[in-house]
């Protein structure tokens, strides 16, 4: 029996970057179609792609195409992704990312068929969009994501987000334990790496990004409060500095793991319009739902 989703559901959104289900169930937008086990299981696999495809290039400058081809189903080539400038640990660390996202399609695709990788734009100028976004002003050099470590840890704040956010949203929706399970699981890793990555940098949260002058603090700050605007309610993320008052029980500002939860979409702030990191737009019945039509 297909499932509805609740009503009024927070709507969530970040520069550059795709959704969880709920950013399409908005109280602007027209009715969401009902949504089987399949359709929930198989939308998480935009996220996958993008994040194995994220990592597996920055950890050895190939992809799923050269991993293993099967898992694309023929989907077209990511444009502009390349191997990152990174230290031993941080090319270690990403690395294991890379063959963790490889598992989770494997994983969906046991389950769900799944349909093809979607084009997606992981070139360096599409994410100094998403910086010049957060900065209210282009950077100067743009913002190249694999040019060093903390650039591309940087980027990879966007990232795993991405995924834990899906999870959390198809999550309370889904029946049966075979269901629950899978996702249980995805979205424990998925955590995993987002926590990792805000460690890493807050190893180095006082460090000025050369050659900007601003803080890795600031630069999380703005992305968080970047996610933030464009959810349009609620506080839905928070950089790895706060004001104490929000920090854990009102007593720190360090802020290492985000409080909440929810976030990020297509550069254009709308679930209907195409563009930043998915330039045809996601696939799958939930995205293709809401897209406006030619």
């Amino acid at each position: 029996m297909p499932l509805q989703p609740p009503p009024l559901l927070p709507s969530s959104s970040s520069s550059h970057c795709l959704t969880h289900p709920n950013r399409f169930w908005t109280t602007t937008t027209t009715t969401p179609p009902p949504l089987s086990r399949n359709h929930l299981l198989e939308f998480p696999l935009n996220l996958e792609y993008l994040e194995a495809e994220f990592f597996l290039y920055g950890a050895f400058g190939h992809g799923l195409d050269t991993v293993d081809p099967s898992l694309t189903l023929g989907g077209p080539t990511p444009v502009g992704p390349k191997r990152a400038h990174l230290d031993h640990f941080a090319r270690d660390v990403i690395t294991q990312f890379g063959w963790q996202e490889v598992g989770h399609s494997r994983a969906i695709k046991k389950t769900v068929k799944g349909f093809p990788r979607p084009l997606l734009n992981l070139s360096a100028e599409s994410f100094s969009h998403v910086f010049d976004s957060a900065f209210g002003s282009p950077l100067n050099p743009p913002f190249d994501p694999y040019a060093n470590s903390i650039n591309y840890l940087l980027a990879s704040y966007l990232i795993p987000y991405v995924g834990l956010t899906g999870y959390v949203g198809a999550s309370p929706m889904l029946q049966g334990a075979t269901s629950k399970r899978l996702v249980a699981g995805l979205l424990g890793v998925e955590s995993g790496q987002d926590a990792v990555i805000r460690a890493l940098l807050y190893e180095h949260v006082n460090l000025i990004v050369k050659p900007y002058g601003i803080t890795v603090a600031e630069f999380t700050n703005r992305i968080s409060s970047l996610r933030n605007k464009l959810g349009r309610t609620g506080l839905k993320d928070e950089g790895l500095v706060v004001h104490e008052y929000r920090g854990a029980q009102g007593k720190i500002s360090g802020n290492i793991l985000a409080g909440d939860k929810y976030s990020v979409v297509y550069g254009s702030g709308d679930e209907r319009v195409t563009g930043g990191i998915y330039p045809k737009g996601a696939d799958g019945r939930i995205a293709k739902s809401y897209l406006k039509k030619e």
